[in-house]
């Protein structure tokens, strides 16, 4: 039998090369996406697709009915993808911003892998996949939505991996940096729509946040393709057991290492220079 994945997050970047690539890899993936647009789109090109909205329970409840329906009631993995990122200083966020960013990027993960996880454990296995970010364990300035969404996944997942213990169930989490998608430009939407630039006073450097996100092309060095990701999902189903972290571009290694062995002074004072100088 193939195996079978469910997937947010797959009208583009990550999400859409993780569908195509596990297709072709001989999974049967479910191919999910916010929009009916982006349904269609994924239909028309071979997935099996159905919306999933993580900002709406009813949303995440129907696709997952959708998702065992078609799988006659298994699944072998989640893979946890679909968000995005609020630019911006922490003391420019309304409560109400920060609170849209945890529904999409924290609490729509959590109540749909909720009502996966009973499934998995009556099956006896399962791999509940992760994509959290560089962000997620290294802060970086004018990104504080990001990061704290990305800090939950991480300690989330830290602590579901240490509930499933012995389950037969596998958490891991993928930890990219920089990677070529839309992300940039759904950021740009959040940041005009949620920060009041204006006012703030860090109006002058939101110029350069504005400059960086317009950009078209990529604007860190060791930018990777979508790929690189998929190469490490699939490490996350496939390794017997998986590891619980998988890092993606030389950045996320690069600050993994430095956070290991520097003084918090010191590491903050690179963490500032790199957020600054990719404002």
């Amino acid at each position: 039998m193939k195996k079978t994945i469910l997937i947010t997050g797959c009208s583009s970047g990550i999400g859409y090369c993780t569908a195509h690539g596990l297709q072709a890899r001989g999974y049967r993936v479910f191919a999910t996406a916010r929009r009916q647009e982006s349904v269609e789109m994924l239909l028309a090109e071979g997935l099996e697709s159905f919306q999933l909205d993580l900002n709406d329970s009813s949303s995440i409840r129907r696709a997952v009915e959708e998702t065992l329906n078609r799988s006659n009631g298994q699944l072998y993995a989640l893979f946890n993808n679909g968000g995005y990122g609020l630019p911006g200083a922490t003391e420019d966020l309304s409560r109400e911003a920060l609170r849209a960013q945890f529904e999409t990027n924290f609490f729509g993960w959590l109540e749909l892998t909720n009502l996966i996880l009973p499934v998995m454990r009556a099956q006896g296995y399962g791999r509940i996949v992760q994509n959290s970010s560089i962000l997620g364990f290294a802060a970086m300035p004018f990104r504080g939505a990001y990061n704290a969404s990305k800090f939950a996944i991480e300690g989330w997942s830290d602590t579901l991996r240490l509930e499933l213990r012995g389950s037969g169930i596998f958490v891991s989490l993928i930890e990219p940096g920089p990677i070529s998608t839309k992300f940039r430009a759904n950021a740009m939407k959040a940041f005009e729509r949620d920060i009041d630039i204006e006012n703030s006073i860090h109006r002058e450097k939101y110029t350069v946040v504005r400059d960086r996100l317009n950009k078209l092309g990529p604007t860190v060095p060791f930018t990777l393709p979508p790929g690189a990701v998929l190469e490490k999902v699939v490490q996350a189903l496939e390794s017997n057991p998986p590891k619980a972290r998988y890092y993606v571009t030389f950045p996320t290694h690069m600050f993994g290492f430095l956070k290991r062995i520097l003084p918090v002074s010191i590491l903050d004072r690179l963490l500032a220079q790199a957020g600054h100088k990719h404002q």
